[in-house]
């Protein structure tokens, strides 16, 4: 895929993360065919499928109860690399070989779930996420992980 294809794609992930509706940190996640240069599927992280009221409600309850970042997953939305697999696993969207491009570090059970999807390569926009995450996970077990430029976690206090 060449360059070019890959910064319009990181635009589009970017926007994506703009429909989350989780207070806390806006994640967006899109499944590529690297071959066509096409999307396969997307996700965001989020409330439950169909609408319902999020984790916290209107706040984020991992803030309230203070987990700290990269632990106790079960807290808080679906993250936006779940919903793009499940998505894609609910259209009948094969994983196998395909890249994914995030707007920030999976978390280790996210990791674990693209290893396992097939997923070949992860396109991280560099800055996404302060926490723990599942990126050693993911090179350990032949996934390649690229770090592309992008904005910073708003967390951090940088531009």
């Amino acid at each position: 895929m060449k360059d070019k294809h890959i910064r319009i794609r990181i635009e589009q992930c970017l926007a994506l993360a703009n429909a989350s509706n989780c207070p806390r940190r806006k994640f967006g996640a899109l499944l590529l065919d690297p071959e066509r240069n096409v999307v396969l599927m997307d996700g965001y992280n989020g409330g439950p499928r169909g609408g319902g009221e999020l984790c916290g409600g209107t706040e984020c309850l991992r803030d309230t109860l203070q987990v700290k970042s990269g632990t106790r997953m079960e807290v808080g939305c679906h993250h936006a690399e779940m919903n793009v697999v499940c998505n894609a696993a609910a259209s009948g969207v094969a994983c196998r070989g395909a890249w994914l491009i995030v707007t920030g570090e999976p978390c280790l059970m996210c990791a674990k779930m693209i290893h396992h999807a097939g997923i070949t390569r992860v396109l991280i926009v560099e800055g996404g996420y302060a926490g723990e995450n599942g990126v050693q996970y993911l090179k350990t077990h032949g996934v390649e992980v690229q770090v592309v430029e992008g904005p910073k976690d708003p967390r951090l206090g940088t531009v």
